[in-house]
């Protein structure tokens, strides 16, 4: 007599598909970099909240970061641009057909130095879109230089001390405009994953600075962007936690006031107060907070800023729905007349 073993269910999520649909191809990393963690948690992250893949579009730049969207999300659209470009092809994108969800990677030699013209225009536009720097403080595909975010007085393996001020993406993004703003540390899992999940959510502009450390190149004693340095200095601002709108979650809250941040679509992100009254919605309290961080060489974690209420890029020009390339001539091509009274002015 034989006995049939039933398989498990298969999990899925509310579209009804498996986490394996959401993944990319393997990791052509180094073992250990922190890049890879960013990308798992942004397939967990896009997989639970049940986003449909096929309504994404990934975008990238140049660097050992701009491969990341190879190793998630293999159904969505993809493109990777020229060094320090990407803001430009994800505006073209995104004006192009506003239903996509764009999420951009990119690196701290691809955003805080070549690209960083375009990141500005990218913030004082607030496109809607995610985008992710993964931040380890050198150019990993060219020896390990020191990158625009590099600390003054850290090292490199060869020795070389750093001596210029290092850009503070953070601290631009909230100058110029972000309506996101956060840092986290790809060692991180449960911090990342709710700061993900809040940009997913979120009506606009997210900027999202992961200190991701460089296995290879500045994971040594001396760099301020490693393992070691992280876990000594890293000054978390709240514990986090993300209730999604479609699901129906009771969370326990501990004694303590909370801060209920609401964003766009009218879920929220909820914010437990630690040891100190921090407000995510005041940036100039945030400003201050980054520059205190920065004279006691901390690194500070946590969602930074957001603002629910400036209006998007898209919302700003007037644009409709639906995509560009779905409108009739009629809609996208001025009359004869239009261009008749055009000449005429120029006569």
């Amino acid at each position: 007599m034989s006995s049939t073993v039933t398989p498990p269910p298969r999990k899925m999520n509310r579209l009804g598909l498996e986490v394996l649909q959401y993944k990319g191809s393997k990791t052509t990393l180094c073992a250990g970099c922190g890049h890879n963690s960013v990308s798992e948690r942004i397939v967990e992250c896009f997989y639970e909240l049940g986003v449909n893949p096929y309504t994404v579009a990934k975008f990238s730049g140049i660097g050992c970061s701009s491969k990341s969207p190879a190793y998630f999300l293999g159904l969505s659209h993809g493109f990777n641009s020229v060094h320090g470009r990407m803001p430009s092809i994800a505006t073209g994108a995104l004006l192009a057909n506003a239903t996509l969800l764009g999420i951009g990677v990119t690196g701290d030699g691809d955003t805080a130095s070549i690209g960083i013209g375009q990141f500005m225009h990218l913030v004082r536009r607030n496109l809607p879109m995610i985008y992710v720097i993964e931040n380890n403080g050198v150019y990993g595909l060219t020896k390990g230089q020191f990158s625009a975010t590099a600390d003054v007085g850290s090292t490199l393996k060869t020795g070389v001390h750093n001596e210029l001020p290092p850009f503070d993406c953070c601290a631009l993004a909230l100058k110029w405009g972000a309506t996101f703003v956060a840092r986290s540390f790809s060692g991180d899992k449960r911090q990342l994953q709710a700061i993900l999940k809040a940009a997913i959510a979120h009506h606009g502009l997210s900027v999202i600075d992961v200190i991701s450390p460089c296995v290879t190149f500045n994971d040594h004693e001396g760099s301020t962007k490693s393992y070691a340095y992280m876990k000594e200095h890293e000054e978390v601002l709240q514990e986090l936690d993300f209730v999604p709108a479609f699901e129906d979650i009771t969370v326990e809250i501990p004694e303590g006031e909370v801060l209920d941040v609401q964003m766009h679509d009218g879920s929220h992100l909820r914010i437990r107060k630690l040891h100190r009254d921090f407000n995510p919605t005041d940036r100039l309290a945030t400003l201050a907070a980054l520059e205190d961080a920065e004279a006691k060489e901390e690194v500070l974690t946590g969602v930074l800023y957001v603002n629910t209420s400036k209006p998007t890029f898209l919302e700003l020009l007037n644009l409709g729905d639906a995509p560009i390339a779905t409108l009739p001539e009629s809609k996208v091509r001025p009359p004869k007349a239009a261009l008749d009274e055009a000449m005429d002015e120029l006569r």
